[in-house]
């Protein structure tokens, strides 16, 4: 039996640090959602449990024991009590350490692909818990749309009436240690009030998005000013809405009106600076539902 899908990748299209806990976890507001794409993970019935990995990004992953597929693989055969095993094979497309999410989001897509692979009927609620003690990402990914994310990651709210829009996703080749970033940066003194998107038009949505902030971008400049390079093509990109740096970098997108306007950006960028990974991508929202 074998079971496979896709590991999207995570945006932050605005990320507010609001805080910061007596054990050292920072408090965040944050607005995420979801690329087309991404890593490919199947999952293989077996006796024992073992990761196989593939794709442009696979030497960069580290240490497999540190690998967050096989501890999720892990986690979730400790609580559900299951004694079989998986052969899991991860095909790395998305760049390590790049603010989207990709190891965060390959442990949510495990977790859902090992629930069907062994037949596991475990409750929304412990499949949550169990992505938590994964990475605040986790659960977010496990989710899988479009949600307000608050506390450590942890308070999931979902929001209706979103726009559909485009996003260029661009990094510039280099990987950023979100602990670094949180060791540099300084709590911000600003107190941002999280606008009510729900219900926005696309115009509306973009100059709502454009009042937020990502306050771990500066700290993430001072580290890779390779970021403030992506930042600036986007900004001469007319049709370019929005431009911001996601999660604690490198990874930068701009959003755009329509796909099409995304992948002529994508073109003109690629052009100029081939070694960059980029990624056009469709968002769809969910207007109707308001």
């Amino acid at each position: 039996m074998t079971r496979m899908g896709l590991a999207r990748p995570k945006v932050n299209l605005f990320l507010h640090v609001t805080g910061k806990r007596q054990d050292g976890y920072h408090l965040l507001e944050s607005l995420a959602c979801f690329a087309d794409g991404g890593d490919r993970i199947t999952v293989t019935a077996s006796e024992d449990m073992s990761l196989f990995e593939t794709g442009p990004f696979a030497a960069e992953t580290g240490c497999q024991s540190r690998n967050l597929v096989l501890l999720a693989a892990d986690q979730l055969k400790q609580k559900s009590g299951i004694q079989v095993g998986a052969r899991i094979l991860l095909e790395k497309n998305i760049p390590v350490a790049s603010g989207i999410g990709g190891g965060s989001a390959d442990a949510a897509k495990t977790i859902e692909l090992l629930c069907d692979l062994w037949d596991l009927k475990l409750p929304a609620a412990k499949l949550q818990q169990i992505a938590g003690t994964l990475g605040a990402d986790v659960p977010v990914c496990l989710k899988g749309q479009t949600a307000l994310m608050s506390g450590i990651g942890d308070h999931l709210e979902s929001v209706a009436g979103l726009p559909d829009f485009s996003m260029l996703l661009i990094n510039p080749g280099i990987a950023v240690s979100t602990a670094q970033v949180f060791r540099t940066m300084a709590l911000p003194d600003e107190k941002l009030t999280v606008p009510d998107f729900s219900g926005m038009d696309q115009l509306s949505f973009f100059e709502a998005l454009g009042q937020c902030r990502n306050h771990m971008q500066p700290a993430a400049l001072a580290l890779a000013p390779q970021i403030g390079a992506v930042l600036e093509v986007l900004e001469t990109e007319g049709d370019c809405k929005l431009s911001r740096m996601s999660g604690s970098g490198a990874t930068c997108f701009g959003l755009f009106r329509t796909l099409e306007q995304a992948q002529q950006t994508q073109r003109r960028i690629q052009e100029q600076h081939p070694h960059w990974w980029t990624l056009a991508s469709c968002i769809e929202g969910d207007a109707e539902k308001v």
